[in-house]
């Protein structure tokens, strides 16, 4: 009873506290010069068998706390006893400024928006482009995001300071002590016995054994070099150009222009799939999340493997208190509000008075289709869109 009381688990009184440590700049400056040393840092995140882990998560995927309050009574959080639980790397971080919802007049744009506790917004690297092998030291909790990241470090002599660090999302099954590396530049000459790189070598090639040969020897050992250079490339957490995946595999954080940043399937447990690549050449068919396929370019990079948290979703605040601390303001009913303030509003008794369900501004909110990208859309609203995403009965169907 004192242990539910003060808030403590039995997990958390289990773990040790002196191998978890905030990573000041002095020691930042002192690991610098000693990989020893990193590697010493990279186990003071808990590292547990993945078997044992997998089969304890099946015992219970949430922790849940004795109904002490009714606050308490319904919270439910996932079990993550592999994130890192002291403070994020200061370098990395800078203080988020709060608008409450207001415009440069002070008027409220955004709704449901206010207060809140204080954060520091985590940089986050979207377009990983420094090449080479990164250490993931540990997997840290975000406050600004559902998924959970991973701090890299850069062990290469050409980086000095603090640009050896770095945040990237997390992928699932990733964990302290993993190395991850970015190809967006391209596969190194002579990383893969047998194989070139080049940006003539696009997708289909690849899918087909990088072209028809007569030649069975040659064919052989063009096979060879595909199977070496996707186990040596295809893992969680590297960063790959589109025409160097092939079809079917898991990505998140797709960028749209080969130059610029990842911004498509970022959210905890979300992943997108690779469909096809396009006889041209120019084009990936990739399938979202919401089951749209849309068209990239090939040229454009993606991370492997499926973002991590997918159990976010499935938590439970416990409290409408604990929605004020991350920033959310209360939401009010249209038929509570008055006449002049919602078309539901007004009125005797509890009764919208038969009118079809709208917004606080007069759109219709269900039955009718407000958002008008794709080929059903204006002409060449969005033409990289090849199927849109399900819905209603198409949507109900699957």
């Amino acid at each position: 009873m004192f242990a539910a009381r003060n808030g403590c688990s039995i997990l958390r009184s289990c773990l040790s506290l002196s191998s978890r440590q905030a990573v000041t700049p002095s020691k930042v400056a002192f690991l610098q010069g000693s990989s020893s040393q990193i590697r010493k840092l990279a186990t003071e995140a808990p590292v547990t068998n993945s078997v044992s882990g997998a089969l304890s998560r099946t015992e219970a995927l949430f922790k849940t706390y004795p109904p002490i309050t009714p606050g308490r009574r319904h919270l439910r959080r996932p079990l993550n006893a592999h994130l890192y639980e002291g403070r994020p790397l200061r370098l990395l971080t800078v203080p988020l400024r709060k608008t409450g919802g207001r415009n440069n007049t002070g008027r409220i744009t955004v709704r449901h928006r206010g207060g809140g506790h204080k954060r520091r917004i985590r940089l986050v690297d979207f377009t990983r482009s420094d090449p080479g092998p990164h250490k993931v030291v540990r997997i840290e909790y975000d406050p600004g995001r559902s998924a959970h990241i991973a701090l890299l470090y850069n062990p290469s002599p050409s980086v000095s300071g603090w640009k050896k660090w770095s945040y990237i999302l997390a992928p699932e099954n990733v964990k302290a002590g993993d190395v991850v590396e970015s190809f967006r530049k391209g596969i190194p000459a002579g990383a893969v016995p047998g194989f070139v790189d080049s940006k003539a070598m696009r997708g289909k090639l690849l899918d087909t054994g990088m072209g028809s040969s007569d030649d069975d020897g040659a064919t052989s050992t063009a096979s060879l070099a595909l199977g070496l250079l996707r186990s040596r490339t295809i893992k969680p957490g590297n960063v790959l150009p589109l025409r160097l995946i092939p079809t079917g595999t898991i990505i998140h954080c797709i960028s749209l222009h080969p130059d610029k940043p990842g911004i498509l399937v970022r959210a905890a447990g979300t992943f997108a799939q690779v469909v096809a690549h396009d006889e041209t050449g120019k084009y990936t068919l990739v399938r979202l999340q919401s089951g749209e396929v849309r068209k990239v370019l090939q040229d454009c990079c993606a991370s492997i493997g499926k973002v991590s948290n997918p159990l976010w979703k499935n938590r439970s605040l416990g409290k409408a208190g604990r929605a004020r601390w991350l920033g959310r303001r209360p939401t009010v009913r249209g038929m509570a509000m008055n006449a002049v303030d919602h078309p539901h509003g007004g009125g005797r008794g509890k009764s919208k008075g038969n009118k079809q369900a709208r917004s606080v501004w007069g759109w219709v909110a269900r039955g009718v289709r407000t958002r008008k990208p794709g080929p059903k859309g204006p002409k060449n609203s969005n033409k990289m869109v090849v199927r849109e995403r399900p819905r209603g009965k198409e949507k109900r169907s699957n």
